[in-house]
């Protein structure tokens, strides 16, 4: 701590001591020519010099420069450079507008990051997909999907198809931090996993941190996936949209007020359920099954140093069977975010962004009608108001701040059972209230030409609050405990209180002009929890706040990794190793019970976590071909006193061998080829060692106490992607193309999971049955235009 102390002391004094040396800044937002959109990471550059700057999340950039005249170079990989001479006698305001760069793409693929960025920028264990090569891959029917392809990076995997969310290092799926412009998501999935909640033609700028997480943000331990939604073209109406095999979408975007305000709507639906209706099959008619969601923003430019964005997210899943015995029997599940954001500049240096997020997630299900009517409902929503601000000190050092609040509200569940018009048996676990507070401070400071650093501190506090009644649970560990001891608090009365201080550290020492190599630390803490003693989570899961028994979940992270760039940035090499350790990780005696469970806390086990590997990455950037190759060797595993015989075992997410390809090939000017191809080895479970007969029936049964010490087969897939542009012509503004894609195109039928059961032919046998969700070849065809 004295030495975290000690350098932001010195930074502080370096950069006082610049401010007195007469410098001036110049700063203002470097935004795309033709929509007005903010360029994320674009920089300005002092020609000849090392000095320049990056834009932010909002396109605003700070620069400051001792007095003098410079020729400065605002520039964007795929956008065509702007130089201008400036004499700085005083600090300037310069807002500039890049053009698109006319690049021929049977020779270059455009990057929009900078070619030496994974060598000469401080993040590590951070991956950035461009959403041209989102659109690019081979898509699951069509539905070009961010979630699935961020799961084609290093560290990233899923449980098998038919899950929801995803893994990262070793982590649970609810230890990633999901945010969609800052407001929280709870559950990433459609069609209960074989598609995101994010839209594509709203989505802007992604990414992933695994490691290196800056101090700003946190409540998760394993990643942040930031999803940045596009602001809408300020210049002109457009139209936009895509009729695929499951799903169409549609997009408007355009200015309200020319350059100064804008608007985008996107809107995305399935419509299975519309071909259910075409069935010969009466009950198949009756069925429903369709996704659908909503996007929309509006910013407005309120003078030149205020902003205002407005955003939001709506998006349901519904499902519904018909039945002739037991009635129709439903299920949803259901996102809302809203999001209102301000930013203001209070100086030239110091930028601000004021943010009031709310978020929703809920689900329901449920026969409405008949003798089995009942109706089922979950649901977690919060709200939360936080400031950022980001000082730029110098050119050497940028120094962020802030605080957060979040109020948490739970309700794990109600179910009413209706009988000729009545309400009979309701039942409802009580409703669970949080806060969760968090302040930080983060510098960024570049000591000479070859090591910056990064160092952080955050400070997060959570409060358990009433109403509500608490327990205490005696019992022997892998069995239900006993709930002792009542102690009822009252509407806001503070229950627990927990405080945590999280340290984190990045550095990156240049060892030439095309190699690195860097290193982080991180510690994390996480005061939310999802529920799910499955396999693979489910949207019906239950999320769970920290209590007076559940502890926050903690992780140290640490990581190493070397970089370097070939053939003039057309290559780019990495190979990151890291080890985390976990405390308080949530696991399940056998048998627990975990929706309408009173005393949920009564099967719940807690002990240590760790995750360990090495991950390789090989990307090629430019020339028709382009792509990349990851493979990751990890391991994930829990201890647990009175599971396992109190021995390591293998998480139920833990892939040892990860390995991704992805190639993408611009045959010329209007047709592109693309492939991916998928190798994981598959994932733990418990399986049986012996049987036992009763009434008649032969049993499946584990003796040795030991948790996922059985593999299900290695999971792989390769999927084929074509794409046609229709041919462009200058007078016209309608732009068209074909997507031809094949998911699973050898028709791999890889298994979700493997269970044991009475051997149908020979009840005295027990037999493996190995369940697959998809195992067929998958072909689709999609159009996408805009105008």
């Amino acid at each position: 701590m004295k030495q975290f102390f000690f350098l932001t002391l010195t930074a502080l004094l370096t950069a006082f001591g610049a401010v007195a040396q007469e410098r001036v800044t110049v700063s203002g937002y470097i935004k795309d020519a033709a929509n007005g959109e903010g360029l994320i990471g674009a920089t300005v550059q002092v020609r000849g010099q090392s000095l320049g700057a990056a834009a932010n999340e909002y396109g605003f950039y700070s620069l400051t420069l001792p007095k003098g005249s410079y020729e400065l170079v605002w520039s964007y990989v795929g956008y065509e450079p702007l130089t201008r001479t400036v004499a700085l006698t005083a600090g300037q305001k310069m807002d500039v507008q890049l053009k698109s760069a006319d690049v021929q793409m049977q020779e270059v693929v455009v990057k929009t990051t900078k070619p030496e960025q994974n060598v000469t920028s401080l993040e590590m264990g951070v991956s950035k997909l461009e959403m041209k090569t989102v659109k690019a891959m081979p898509a699951l029917l069509g539905e070009v999907d961010v979630v699935r392809s961020i799961q084609l990076l290093p560290g990233v995997s899923t449980v098998g198809e038919g899950a929801t969310g995803f893994n990262v290092r070793g982590g649970n799926i609810d230890q990633n931090l999901i945010l969609l412009d800052e407001a929280p998501v709870y559950n990433s999935s459609h069609l209960l996993g074989f598609f995101s909640v994010f839209n594509p033609d709203a989505v802007k700028d992604l990414k992933l941190v695994k490691g290196g997480i800056p101090a700003q943000y946190g409540g998760r331990l394993s990643s942040l996936l930031d999803v940045r939604m596009k602001e809408g073209n300020s210049k002109q109406f457009s139209v936009s949209g895509g009729i695929g095999t499951v799903s169409s979408r549609l997009t408007v975007e355009g200015p309200i007020r020319k350059d100064k305000s804008s608007f985008i709507v996107t809107g995305r639906r399935s419509y299975a359920d519309l071909f259910l209706k075409a069935s010969p099959n009466q009950d198949l008619r009756n069925n429903i099954a369709y996704f659908y969601d909503l996007t929309v923003k509006v910013n407005n430019t309120i003078g030149p140093k205020d902003k205002v964005f407005v955003s939001g997210y709506f998006g349901a899943d519904v499902f519904s069977l018909k039945s002739p015995d037991s009635g129709d029997f439903r299920m949803s599940w259901k996102n809302k975010t809203a999001t209102v954001r301000w930013n203001h500049l209070f100086s030239d240096r110091l930028f601000a962004n004021f943010t009031g997020v709310y978020s929703d997630y809920y689900y329901n299900l449920g026969v409405p009608s008949g003798p089995q009517a009942f109706d089922w409902t979950s649901n977690i929503y919060n709200y939360s108001g936080k400031a950022d601000f980001t000082y730029y000190l110098s050119t050497r050092n940028t120094v962020s701040f802030g605080a957060q609040a979040i109020r948490h509200r739970f309700t794990p569940g109600n179910v009413k059972q209706e009988r000729e018009g009545s309400i009979v048996n309701p039942i409802s676990m009580p409703e669970k209230h949080a806060m969760e507070y968090a302040a930080y401070l983060d510098n960024e400071q570049s000591i000479g030409r070859k090591l910056s650093l990064q160092y952080g501190l955050r400070l997060s506090a959570y409060q358990y609050l009433g109403a509500g009644t608490t327990y205490d649970y005696v019992g022997e560990p892998n069995r239900k405990l006993t709930p002792t001891n009542p102690q009822t608090y009252g509407k806001n009365e503070a229950i627990a209180t927990y405080a945590n201080l999280e340290p984190r550290f990045s550095l990156r020492y240049s060892v030439d002009a095309s190699s690195s190599i860097k290193a982080t630390y991180n510690r994390t803490a996480q005061y939310i929890h999802l529920i799910s003693s499955s396999t693979a989570a489910s949207p019906l899961d239950l999320w769970y706040p920290t209590t007076s028994n559940v502890k926050p979940e903690r992780a140290d992270q640490v990581a190493v990794g070397y970089f370097r760039n070939f053939k003039e940035n057309a290559i780019e090499a990495s190979v990151e190793g890291f080890y985390k350790t976990m405390e308080n990780q949530i696991d399940y005696r056998d048998g627990a019970q975990t929706l309408l469970n009173e005393h949920l806390e009564g099967d719940l086990m807690y002990g240590r976590g760790r995750a360990y590997g090495a991950e390789f990455y090989l990307k090629k950037n430019t020339g028709r071909l382009n792509g990349w190759v990851s493979y990751t060797l990890s391991r994930s595993e829990r201890k647990v006193a009175g599971l396992s015989n109190d021995e390591w075992y293998a998480a139920k997410y833990d892939r040892r061998h990860m390995l991704s390809v992805v190639g993408i090939y611009n045959l010329n000017k209007r047709l592109s080829l693309s492939a991916n191809f998928a190798y994981n080895t598959g994932v733990a479970t418990t399986a049986p060692n012996a049987r036992y007969e009763w009434d008649g029936m032969t049993l499946p049964h584990n003796t040795t106490n030991n948790r996922n010490a059985f593999r299900v087969p290695a999971y792989h897939r390769l999927d084929l992607s074509a794409t046609l542009q229709g041919k462009r012509n200058p007078t016209r503004r309608w732009q068209g193309e074909w997507v031809f894609s094949v998911y699973n195109a050898y028709g791999r039928r890889n298994a979700f999971t493997v269970y044991f059961r009475q051997a149908e032919n020979n009840p005295q046998q027990t037999e493996a049955v190995r369940l697959s969700i998809l195992g067929a070849v998958l072909p689709s065809v999609t159009y996408n235009f805009k105008f």
